[in-house]
């Protein structure tokens, strides 16, 4: 029912439009168009945004402005004298339109060679199918289509495209017809300036990566077509100009090389008169979910020359608060870059963290939040270029509402504390059978939940290796942030460092001054008690310069895998399969009935830590490490 209601509505309309002269339809699209570039904010920001992409700095934001209301008239005008233009015969359309560059077409259709012809929603695009039979009506023609949700308008809509010869397409029901048509030398237009969606190829368009139809190569590599690119441009009141490129097509072209190659064709093209293209279509979406593009079916292909002038898609992650989460997570961060060539990642993290994220190569930059309040991000993040997804490792409230508050189009992550209306990709946990996996996989599957493949690897630094290790220099870190249950014995570890020798450095944070003081007293000249005494980036100078690290279950443990540096772990009231190190590590633990608990403090007799003894310890401690 809705669906006739609109089918009469539309045919309502259409009558009207169709009784007025043609010049009058003109003069009433540019006035409607002008009133819905007034009216309708949402499509008026989409085109202003295509508008930035395809131009970027080559206009001024007056000139950008200009252009987007420009198009809104030219767009009415042009639909509005479609539809009147569908109503004329063939001998009253003809007149109105002139032709350029379509002697090339000739002599390749009059050979018996067949033509492909890509076509943009450039001017009054209706129109191909009406003019092109006056001109070419010599052989056989077709388009393909794609089915209106109305079925009843649909169906109109057919019937006016077919009236005067051209053979009709549908997408859905496959390409064996028009393939056809051309090897008995016939001409097929296709509308080539579209989001494909899932079954395009990803291939740039003013620069940027879009997912393109590669019908237009199929179809040549299938027939032998020549391919060339039309459009329609308005030359006067009710007057439209329809040119034609020489073809563009070469032997040894691949179907994506010609997927390109149509695309540089048509941004061209659109370049000749941009507000006649049709800007209020996201030419340029983002997937859902997969926005990072390496399970495509047809996947990537960049050109050579254009690679170097791909324009970046802007994605920002926000980091986790603490050390060694932020860590666990950096092979999530690698996946996620390698995603899509056109990445370019900027990590959002809380400054004691910032210097981490700087060591990781494939993050192009950090923004640190030092200890700003909300609006503060937020006039952070709304000075920055636009980004074009926005990545949660944390699951607060507050991390949510950061990227909320600047202006993130595309949030993701987990559900979290209270903040699912603020995503706009919320990715659910994966159930799995057996034991919990590392906590390395939460973050690894929110890679994955955005198409890609993502697994651990090699944790360490490409940089790290090889290690700037002094012999006989070594690293050790008795206190834990998270409270007492962590802790090894202050005195064993003593021991285990005066049982190994060489000269040990002790590192810690404020809140463990005590701990490590206690250590200290005990090793005397044999260390250095740096405790409480380091920033971030001196603790990373100095880990580098270790040859180990003797350590609880700590940040610190989780950064000195990252740097390479060897680690022997004690675990006591933590799981080493959740949180241990990824890198070249031995954990030494002893599971009792109580463990693991998670406590910060034991409440019983701390038999986890009791039972691990220097020996033990010592005995896994690589000889000259």
């Amino acid at each position: 029912m809705i669906d006739f209601c609109v089918y009469f509505l539309y045919r309502g309309a259409l009558a009207l439009i169709v009784a007025l002269p043609l010049r009058a339809d003109v003069f009433l699209g540019r006035t409607l168009g002008f009133l819905a570039w007034m009216a309708l904010v949402k499509y008026r920001r989409l085109a202003r945004r295509n508008v930035e992409i395809a131009f970027g700095a080559a206009l001024n934001r007056a000139e950008k402005s200009k252009l987007v209301r420009r198009h809104f008239q030219r767009l009415g005008a042009n639909l509005l004298s479609g539809m009147k233009l569908n109503s004329l015969s063939l001998e009253k359309v003809a007149p109105l339109v002139t032709m350029e560059g379509a002697d090339e077409v000739h002599r390749y259709l009059r050979a018996g060679r067949p033509v492909v012809v890509a076509l943009g929603h450039l001017g009054n695009w209706e129109l191909f199918a009406q003019i092109m039979p006056h001109y070419f009506g010599y052989a056989r023609l077709g388009t393909v289509f794609q089915k209106l949700g109305n079925r009843r308008i649909d169906e109109f809509v057919r019937q006016q495209r077919a009236r005067f010869g051209v053979q009709l397409f549908d997408r859905s029901e496959g390409f064996a017809e028009a393939i056809r048509l051309l090897r008995g030398g016939g001409l097929i237009g296709i509308l080539s300036d579209q989001h494909a969606g899932d079954h395009g190829l990803w291939t740039p368009f003013f620069g940027r990566l879009a997912s393109t139809t590669p019908l237009p190569g199929l179809l040549c590599k299938r027939t032998g077509a020549a391919l060339f690119a039309a459009s329609l441009y308005p030359a006067g009141p009710g007057k439209w100009r329809m040119t034609f490129t020489p073809a563009f097509n070469q032997p040894n072209d691949s179907v994506q090389s010609l997927t390109a190659k149509t695309n540089a064709v048509i941004a061209d093209e659109i370049r000749r008169a941009p507000e006649d293209w049709f800007w209020v279509h996201n030419r340029w979406k983002t997937p859902r979910p997969n926005w990072l593009l390496s399970k495509y079916k047809r996947g990537v292909f960049v050109p050579n020359e254009s690679g170097k002038s791909l324009q970046p898609f802007r994605i920002l992650i926000r980091a986790s608060n603490w050390l060694g989460d932020s860590v666990i997570s950096i092979p999530a961060v690698r996946a996620i870059k390698r995603g899509r060539p056109d990445a370019h990642v900027v990590v959002l993290a809380p400054e004691k963290i910032a210097a981490v994220w700087r060591l990781v190569p494939e993050v192009d930059e950090v923004l640190s939040l030092g200890k700003m309040s909300l609006p503060a991000v937020r006039r952070l993040l709304r000075r920055q270029i636009p980004f074009d997804a926005g990545v949660l490792f944390p699951n607060s409230l507050r991390s949510a509402l950061e990227l909320w508050l600047g202006g993130i189009p595309r949030r993701v992550g987990y559900a979290g504390h209270y903040r699912r209306w603020l995503l706009e990709q919320v990715v659910l946990p994966l159930e799995r059978k057996g034991p919990p996996p590392h906590q390395v996989e939460h973050f690894l599957d929110l890679a994955r939940s955005l198409g890609v493949e993502a697994e651990v690897g090699e944790i360490a630094l490409a940089s790290a290796s090889p290690p700037r290790s002094r012999p006989g220099r070594y690293g050790l870190c008795p206190g834990a942030e998270y409270g007492p249950a962590k802790r090894w014995l202050p005195e064993r570890f003593a021991e285990t460092a005066a049982a190994i020798g060489g000269h040990w450095i002790i590192f810690g944070t404020e809140a463990d001054r005590e701990v490590g003081g206690k250590v200290a007293d005990l090793l005397g000249e044999k260390c250095s008690n740096r405790v409480g005494l380091t920033t971030l980036e001196q603790l990373i100078e100095e880990l580098q310069e270790c040859a180990l690290l003797l350590t609880n279950d700590t940040g610190t443990m989780h950064l000195a895998s990252l740097l390479g540096v060897p680690v022997v772990a004690v675990f006591g009231s933590t799981e080493p399969r959740l949180t241990g190190p990824l890198g070249k590590s031995v954990v030494v633990r002893h599971q009792v009935e109580c463990s693991p608990c998670f406590l910060r403090d034991c409440p019983l007799d701390f038999r986890c830590m009791n039972a691990v003894t220097v020996e033990e310890v010592v005995a896994v401690i690589p000889s000259g490490a």
